[in-house]
């Protein structure tokens, strides 16, 4: 349970950044930390909120990914997990470029391997790492991108950012519906990140040679187990990506928060904000994030 408490300052060690926040990211992990179901175990009590844009104590302003803590007014980063900020680039904006930013750069770059004139599939296409994936594909030369969004407003917003198609993602044949937007063809590329059936629909409109690509399971049901001898029938990859695995890697991490800031400072990729709440209300981010209400990235402002 979210609530708002008084608690000591933390304490930047010799190869740490003390930042003011200005701006905290919400994100999924956030909320399967709360109920203990991410990827690594809680254990509480905890100060949820793994990045953060503020002012350093030298007068930086900054985007920093730190290790939980930044749902506060201070916290501290790792110094080798903090970039340096455009003047161009606002706070709001620049949030957009870590978590999600990275996470969909990676998706379709590194992951994906996305082809000039491939097709690809964005699901949840109005979300937070979806906006971005829709405006990347589109500045490298997609060749039909299908948006996938549960309401009439969220797939228009993904129509506005460069999707060519959107498509509604609670129907019941979802895999004909990805099939009707490309043509009658199954697809290239797909970006997963609701688990169940959205998975299994997914892959069976896979083309041969595509790539599944599968970074979350925010509806929390799993999918069907993939069997490897069907994947060798049709040539296809299923791949897994999770963001905290580049954190070991800097390079990989750094390479993609640097391009999104640039990509935000040129104005190629229009940040999508879908909230900005106030600490004290972190619980009501949470419900917009879990229950889909929200579009875009929500912040907090401490």
């Amino acid at each position: 349970m979210l609530r708002v408490a008084e608690i000591a300052a933390p304490q930047a060690a010799c190869d740490e950044v003390e930042i003011e926040v200005r701006a905290a990211g919400v994100n999924f992990a956030d909320l399967h930390q709360l109920d203990d179901t991410y990827l690594v175990g809680t254990t509480f009590p905890f100060v949820p909120g793994s990045e953060v844009v503020g002012v350093t104590p030298d007068g930086r302003r900054v985007l920093a990914l730190v290790d939980n803590g930044g749902y506060a007014e201070r916290a501290v980063a790792d110094a080798g997990l903090i970039w340096q900020l455009p003047d161009e680039v606002p706070d709001a904006a620049a949030t957009t470029a870590l978590i999600q930013g990275a996470t969909a750069w990676h998706l379709l770059r590194t992951c994906g391997r996305l082809a000039a004139g491939e097709s690809v599939v964005v699901h949840a296409a109005a979300g937070g790492v979806g906006t971005i994936a829709v405006q990347l594909a589109a500045n490298w030369g997609a060749g039909n991108i299908i948006a996938s969004a549960s309401t009439e407003e969220k797939r228009a917003l993904a129509l506005s950012l460069g999707a060519d198609v959107a498509i509604d993602s609670t129907r019941p044949d979802l895999d004909v519906a990805i099939r009707e937007a490309n043509g009658g063809r199954r697809v290239d590329l797909i970006l997963e990140m609701t688990g169940g059936s959205t998975f299994d629909q997914s892959l069976a409109a896979l083309a041969p040679f595509g790539r599944l690509v599968t970074y979350g399971q925010a509806g929390r049901v799993a999918a069907t187990p993939v069997v490897p001898w069907d994947l060798v029938a049709e040539s296809q990859s299923v791949i897994g990506f999770w963001l905290a695995r580049c954190v070991r890697r800097p390079q990989m991490l750094g390479e993609a928060v640097a391009a999104m800031l640039e990509e935000l400072r040129l104005g190629r990729v229009k940040p999508v904000i879908g909230g900005s709440f106030r600490l004290e209300d972190a619980h009501l981010a949470h419900r917009a994030l879990g229950t889909r209400a929200s579009s875009g990235k929500l912040i907090l402002t401490p």
